[in-house]
């Protein structure tokens, strides 16, 4: 392997999806096909390997330790891949001492016993938690371990769920293996353990078990079928040099895996920093600073679709306390707005647009989140909007294939109040019906309020006639307040918390007055104004770095693809 070639790529290749893992995946892959190590033409032709193997079977059998050697069909017609000189095709039975499982009949658990092992103990790295296991009596660990025993440079191989996780066995001690799990017992000697073990992971053997597999209510695989898999077999030298070869590279591995950890912890680190900064400050000028020097550097320290979205929740963070753009000593006071407000609330319900609205909650200052800008102050949503309701039952039967949109939960976002609208289902409702309640206008905020709670939309304008089902909360802002602010509240981890707090009952639910109790902090007009624009601007840069985030992680997977290809082929 040109490692060199590697190494000086890795910068731009790192942060490919599950980089190392690939490689070592096609390290491996590459070991099993032969193109890892070269060729020596004085070693011993697999062909001879072979025949010796079948000569000590054959000596075992006659003095009763195996059974006799089970005749194998031949590999000779499969499409598989070339083979190096030197190298021949068999089936794993036939270089494996014994494949075998113990008797399927579940012993008695013990309190201290022989343990019993099953994928369940397994651990990362090769390794399995013994002490974590089942146990079982030495009476039945002996009678079943009579059947097949894993010792030392032999296989477990799970058959069921996590099929091919398979561990090699590396000491010398009594445990049963489950019957879940093939006992590949290896020809020592003849075949290197570990030569065993890395073609037992390969892609090569899991694309056998994969064809394979029973497709019953849990995928499994036969015994006979991980016997008859075709194994690409080397000459014994060579399984050394392969193994010896596997292990360098492993611990390049290893040492790349350790560099890129490193380098993402202090990504994370800085990261988590200025968003700790950003969200806990109290001085809003500089924050405001800080902020606009996390967001131009913003796409040296992120990797992750995940750091994107923490980035827009930092932002409506900074939004909702009045720490994303300046405030203005001309704007007007937001307690003239509120009595604005309230002035012509009284003026609907006279008139008979809106009914009267039951009292809310007071605003109790001691428990307040967190202290508002000057100019800002607290209210109740109920006080800032004409109307909140939620939809009408019983609409299956108006569905139809054109007519109406009728939104449903399916339609609502998390952590953004656009509408989704790739699955849309069509209403035709009954001429002044109930339903009607709820058709929904330009500017109509739309909240789930069971299951899923928070989840939210916004109507646009020139959206048509629509309509809401009783899982969906509609609230309808007073005129001064119709735009993005509310629905950016909402959005907020403030407002997501909120939402959080008083779900109830065996699925989730918020009460219309929960709704209509739900704090808000509410800017100055002209002020909410520039909010918005701002988080359309920063939410924009957002979109730009996530395009980009995804065009690079593309670029980057094509570049590693690539360099594995030169660098691990230039020895082969």
């Amino acid at each position: 392997m040109n490692a060199e070639l590697l190494l000086a790529y890795y910068d731009r290749i790192s942060d490919a999806r599950d980089a190392v893992a690939r490689l070592r995946l096609l390290i491996r892959d590459l070991a099993v096909r032969g193109k890892l190590v070269e060729q020596d033409p004085n070693d011993e032709p697999a062909t001879r390997l072979l025949k010796r193997i079948h000569a000590e079977k054959a000596r075992l059998a006659k003095t009763g330790i195996i059974r006799s050697e089970k005749i194998m069909p031949s590999v000779q017609g499969e499409e598989h891949f070339e083979l190096p000189i030197g190298w021949a095709w068999t089936r794993w039975e036939s270089i494996a001492l014994k494949i075998g499982d113990i008797d399927h009949k579940m012993p008695d658990s013990v309190a201290d016993g022989i343990p019993f092992i099953s994928p369940r103990d397994f651990l990362p790295g090769n390794r399995i938690d013994f002490d974590r296991a089942k146990r079982v009596s030495r009476e039945d660990f002996l009678r079943l371990s009579a059947k097949i025993k894993a010792s030392p440079g032999d296989l477990i191989y799970p058959r069921y769920g996590t099929i091919g996780e398979n561990r090699l066995i590396t000491e010398e001690r009594d445990f049963l293996v489950s019957y879940s799990c093939a006992v590949v017992k290896v020809m020592h000697g003849f075949i290197d353990p570990r030569f065993q073990f890395v073609f037992s992971i390969s892609s090569f053997c899991r694309e056998q078990a994969k064809a394979a597999e029973n497709k019953t209510t849990q995928a499994n695989v036969g015994i006979k079928s991980i016997q008859e898999f075709a194994v690409a077999l080397p000459p014994l030298e060579e399984q050394y040099r392969i193994v010896a070869k596997v292990d360098e590279l492993m611990a390049l591995c290893d040492r790349l895996e350790a560099s890129r950890r490193e380098q993402e912890t202090r990504r994370e680190q800085l990261t988590a920093s200025a968003h700790h900064h950003l969200n806990n400050g109290e001085d809003a000028d500089g924050l405001r600073t800080h902020a606009q020097f996390f967001i131009g550097h913003f796409p040296r320290l992120t990797t992750r679709p995940d750091q994107i979205k923490q980035l827009r929740q930092t932002i409506l963070n900074l939004a909702v306390r009045g720490k994303l753009v300046p405030q203005s000593p001309n704007d007007e006071q937001v307690s003239k707005l509120l009595k604005r407000i309230e002035a012509e609330k009284r003026r609907l319900v006279i008139d008979g647009v809106i009914g009267k609205q039951a009292a809310l909650a007071t605003i109790d200052e001691s428990t307040l989140p967190f202290c508002l800008p000057s100019g800002w102050c607290w209210s109740r949503l109920g006080g800032l909007v004409q109307l909140v309701t939620s939809g009408s039952r019983d609409w299956a039967k108006y569905y139809s294939s054109e007519g109406a949109i009728f939104l449903r939960m399916g339609n609502l976002s998390r952590d953004s109040y656009r509408l989704r609208l790739s699955n849309i289902q069509h209403v035709s409702p009954p001429m002044d019906g109930e339903g009607s309640r709820t058709k929904l206008k330009e500017g109509d905020i739309l909240i789930s309020i069971t299951g899923e709670v928070g989840l939210l939309g916004l109507i646009p304008s020139g959206f048509g006639d629509a309509y809401i089902n009783q899982h969906t909360c509609l609230v309808r802002p007073m005129e001064q307040l119709m735009g993005c602010y509310l629905p950016q509240v909402f959005c907020s981890p403030f407002g997501q918390e909120q939402f959080d707090e008083p779900q109830r009952g065996l699925k989730n639910s918020f009460r219309l007055t929960d709704v209509t109790n739900f704090l808000v902090p509410v800017p100055p007009l002209a002020e909410q104004h520039r909010i918005v624009a701002k988080v359309d601007e920063l939410m924009a840069l957002c979109d730009k770095l996530e395009a980009s985030l995804s065009t690079a992680q593309t670029e980057t997977s094509r570049l590693l693809e690539s360099v594995l290809h030169h660098a691990l082929q230039a020895s082969a």
